[in-house]
């Protein structure tokens, strides 16, 4: 893995790009304007919905997997027990996802009125059945789609990672090249030329494949980064690595460190900013 390559210096006899070339691919973003998203992804496509959207889906040839570009409906669902400020959306009759609840409270919509939207579908067969990722154009015109047809949006959880780790990747590197107090305040957190932030998902992969040791070494690496950038910043270090290195010093049977990376974390803080936290509680339930 060439991250722990990076971290621990050995050299790398190669260097590979997982077969995706130079190319990047971003998480999805949403833009706004006063008082109102124009571009928002949909909720519960592949679960509360997911009939409804292997029927449209069915219908417009898109079962094993597609693209297609709709006009449907925004209603409110006043009688809607989990949330009474619920909007749903509906294509052709089908219910195919919901808005987020800060975009559905916002909205200019009565509870008995209708208004019309575009939405983009997008579906993936994957080993667990369909998956299904929509957007709603809300603003005005033509929709400023992020995603096409040609520039499809991760939806395997393997791809969504691959994403998020690469959207981060560039964060740090926009960041250093912009120089300023920003660039410094990354500087802060990296550990022989990765950012902390770059390990969360080369930590998950580890876990996934079993490969404990290698995990928690880039945990460790990755501490040392938190702990740099909130030294700088007079906060506690991120609690997620730490978080991580324990729950691996647990299933490895090893309650000396796992008590000692607890303690770290809490010595680490701020006076008075570790209390109450999660990792606090933790400790004080291992140690007498």
């Amino acid at each position: 893995m060439g991250i722990l390559n990076r971290i621990f210096g050995r050299p790398e006899s190669t260097q590979r790009d997982g077969g995706r070339g130079q190319s990047k691919v971003r998480v999805e973003v949403t833009i706004s304007r006063p008082g109102e998203a124009s571009l928002v992804k949909l909720l519960g496509t592949t679960t509360i919905a997911k009939e409804a959207v292997a029927a449209l889906a069915g219908r417009h040839g898109a079962g094993e997997g597609g693209y297609f570009e709709l006009e449907g409906t925004l209603q409110r669902e006043p009688d809607n027990q989990a949330d009474p400020h619920a909007v749903a959306v509906h294509v052709e009759g089908e219910r195919v996802g919901y808005l987020s609840g800060y975009v559905a409270r916002d909205l200019d919509l009565s509870n008995g009125g209708a208004r019309s939207v575009s939405v983009q579908i997008f579906t993936e067969m994957l080993p667990k059945g369909l998956r299904a990722e929509a957007w709603a154009w809300l603003g005005q015109g033509p929709p400023h789609w992020q995603w096409s047809q040609e520039n499809r949006p991760p939806m395997s959880s393997r791809a969504k990672a691959e994403a998020h780790h690469d959207s981060v990747s560039e964060m740090v590197s926009t960041a250093l090249a912009d120089g300023g107090d920003r660039a410094e305040q990354f500087k802060s957190g990296m550990v022989n030329g990765i950012h902390y932030l770059q390990l969360v998902e080369p930590i998950k992969q580890l876990k996934r494949d079993d490969r404990l040791d290698e995990a928690l070494s880039l945990c460790y690496a990755a501490i040392r980064g938190a702990e740099g950038s909130a030294a700088r910043e007079g906060l506690e270090p991120a609690p997620w690595y730490t978080e991580q290195a324990a729950i691996i010093h647990r299933k490895l049977g090893q309650h000396d460190q796992e008590v000692a990376v607890l303690v770290r974390w809490v010595d680490a803080c701020p006076p008075g900013r570790g209390d109450g936290s999660r990792i606090k509680q933790r400790l004080d339930k291992l140690r007498p």
